[in-house]
C-alpha cells in the first residue's frame, strides 16, 4: 500500500481545503404571493411551483 514519505504542511491543506466551505442557500421569491424561498423548491405558503400550483394549500 502507497504510504505518504513526508507530512503534508498545513498551508498545502488550507489550500487543498479553500473551495470546500459551505455556500449561502440562494433565495427567490413565488411569483404568486411574493414570499422569500429557496430556490428549486415549492413555496410552503401557497404551493406554487414552475408556473402551477403543485400542493393545494388550504388556507386557515
Amino acid at each position: 500500500m502507497a504510504v505518504p514519505k513526508r507530512k503534508h504542511s498545513n498551508a498545502r491543506t488550507g489550500s487543498r481545503r479553500a473551495h470546500d466551505h459551505v455556500k449561502k442557500r440562494q433565495i427567490g421569491y413565488c411569483p404568486q404571493c411574493s414570499n422569500a424561498v429557496p430556490t428549486h423548491s415549492i413555496c410552503p405558503k401557497c404551493g406554487y411551483y414552475q408556473g402551477r400550483t403543485v400542493i393545494e394549500h388550504e388556507e386557515a
